[in-house]
């Protein structure tokens, strides 16, 4: 069911110290006491954020979602992620790096690498997400702006993107996927390994002539109902960024049903190394996370299917 596409010799761990990877980039404050690396058992998130405007039928489709890091997936697109997949709809997960320059918040068992334990927790995250396929590109994760990570050789920022963009396109090509997800270009809060990924993904979609779908955060959304209550708010703090788009510039919000969002705060907190769940509790949990953002390149695709609750749905252009 997972596969790890590698093109290049294996990676070494950087020797710098004790970094923070992906969105969870870095809010040192969320680096709680160790806890269970298991979940806590699924339940639904409380949730003032129920509307499913459709509940559509996408059996016999399929939708590519590409993603920088682990973990990134469940927080910028559980939502999305968990309502095709109980529409039918085959997903197949496709994540560049393995998160190397995390710090895990958890103690490693002997022997083991932080790839090794991100994979792990991916491979968990996607199976509650309903994921029909994963594969890993086996990029190296680059760091923050400024970061030398950036340079080393298999660094997802040094790749070529033509390159892994003809490699998605193909995986996309193979599996019939008329839909493609991935960052937006500011690469959600300027990260350059989000940043690439816009590069990849748009290039692959426009190869194949799927729709593109840009992942983003509505700012002005998060900063009336969850103002510094989502991990995006740390990130682009710690990278002296800003982060995602005003609510007009933004086409299409996803929202699910509270079982959805118990999905995703599950998902999220199977990725233990880097959240506990006292960063993402079940109050207000709806509020910061209970909405999944995009922007869409070409027609209409699978996103569409799934309804759109934006504050701008249906108003006069």
């Amino acid at each position: 069911m997972w596969e790890h596409s590698r093109h290049d010799g294996p990676d070494g761990l950087c020797g710098r110290g004790p970094l923070l990877s992906g969105v969870l980039s870095l809010s040192l404050s969320q680096l709680t006491s160790p806890d269970n690396v298991h979940p806590p058992p699924l339940r639904p998130a409380q949730s003032a954020i129920t509307t499913v405007t459709r509940s559509p039928d996408l059996r016999g489709q399929t939708v590519l979602v590409l993603h920088a890091h682990p973990d990134d997936e469940a927080i910028f697109t559980g939502i999305t992620l968990s309502r095709l997949a109980e529409a039918g709809a085959r997903t197949v997960l496709v994540v560049a790096t393995a998160g190397e320059l995390g710090q895990s918040r958890l103690p490693l068992r002997p022997g083991e690498t932080i790839p090794e334990r991100r994979v792990a927790e991916l491979e968990r995250a996607a199976g509650l997400l309903g994921v029909s396929r994963l594969v890993l590109l086996g990029r190296r994760d680059s760091g923050l702006p400024g970061w030398s990570d950036g340079q080393h050789a298999r660094a997802l920022m040094a790749a070529d993107p033509l390159r892994l963009a003809r490699h998605v396109a193909e995986i996309a090509d193979d599996e019939g996927a008329g839909t493609l997800v991935h960052d937006d270009e500011h690469g959600i809060y300027g990260h350059p390994d989000h940043r690439a990924a816009f590069r990849i993904g748009a290039t692959a979609a426009e190869l194949v002539g799927a729709t593109g779908y840009r992942v983003t955060v509505d700012r002005e959304h998060l900063h009336i109902t969850a103002r510094d209550q989502h991990l995006v708010h740390g990130a682009a703090r710690a990278a002296a960024v800003p982060f995602g788009r005003v609510t007009a510039e933004i086409g299409l919000a996803v929202s699910g049903s509270p079982g959805h969002l118990g999905r995703k705060r599950a998902a999220m907190i199977s990725h233990s190394s880097q959240i506990a769940p006292e960063d993402v509790p079940d109050a207000g949990f709806a509020s910061a996370y209970g909405i999944e953002w995009y922007r869409r390149s070409g027609e209409p695709g699978l996103l569409d299917e799934l309804g759109n609750v934006h504050l701008l749905a249906g108003a006069p252009a």
